[in-house]
């Protein structure tokens, strides 16, 4: 078999039980690397991945470790250097995928502290403290990779606050940048728009003039697929974007230009 561009390498991918984390879980696994798939709840939607995973040759194991909550990166590393044994000889790690977030927000009237305390304990606290918790694990020449949103790009109201915490991610990435450059290390954003995943799926599948409105947004014409954003992150995961950091890499087909 010939060399795999992730061959030999470690990723932790939050949120990788469905939509976006699953595509970016399946794809660096299918690129080589051995892929854990952090995941909050859904016990079955995870050992689909896996499954999927290993049918296709690929190595991978879950971490169960619910986000937003004080303490939520402390336990997320500590399940995963218990799910690891067996897999990995080590607890280093070299590409760091910050996907989990959640969409709860409302617009400006509606919104209340507790929501708003919610999606950025989710969006913006947890990808914060896993990586610096990451710091000693993280291998020179590594990669954090940010999952944001176009929403940090083009203005939504109606989900303020989820746009805030993407902004305050985007800042988290090129802060990161700094950080790490003198140890080779890249940290970058991805800027997905609307894309087809379960979380989408109650407007986006069932009602064929919504969707077409969506896909109107793209220049490209068309809703994205998890495997659009999969690819971009499998690219800024590789030896080819060595020379790529601190940016932010637009994901949305051309929304809003």
């Amino acid at each position: 078999m010939s060399a795999r561009p992730l061959d030999g390498k470690t990723a932790l991918v939050t949120g990788a039980s469905r939509g976006i984390g699953r595509a970016i879980a399946e794809r660096l696994a299918r690129d080589g690397a051995t892929v854990a798939l952090g995941y909050a709840r859904d016990h079955a939607a995870a050992t689909a991945v896996l499954d999927r995973i290993h049918s296709r040759g690929g190595r991978a194991f879950p971490v169960h470790a619910p986000l937003g909550t004080h303490g939520d990166a402390t336990r997320l590393w500590a399940a995963y250097d218990l799910a690891r044994a067996g897999h990995l000889d080590d607890g280093g790690v070299d590409i760091l995928v910050n996907n989990a977030g959640i969409g709860r927000s409302a617009a400006l009237a509606d919104l209340t502290e507790q929501d708003f305390d919610e999606v950025f304990a989710v969006n913006v606290r947890a990808p914060f403290f896993l990586v610096q918790q990451a710091l000693p694990r993280l291998r020179d020449g590594g990669r954090v990779i940010n999952v944001s949103s176009g929403a940090a790009r083009i203005a939504m109201p109606e989900i303020i606050a989820y746009a805030a915490t993407k902004g305050a991610l985007d800042t988290f990435t090129l802060n990161l940048a700094k950080e790490l450059g003198p140890r080779g290390i890249t940290a970058n954003s991805v800027h997905p728009g609307i894309v087809d995943t379960d979380v989408n799926a109650a407007w986006l599948r069932d009602d064929p003039a919504a969707r077409a409105r969506a896909a109107s947004l793209a220049a490209l014409g068309r809703v994205a697929e998890p495997d659009d954003i999969a690819d971009v992150v499998a690219f800024l995961a590789s030896h080819d974007a060595r020379w790529v950091t601190g940016r932010i890499i637009d994901a949305t087909g051309g929304s809003g230009l």
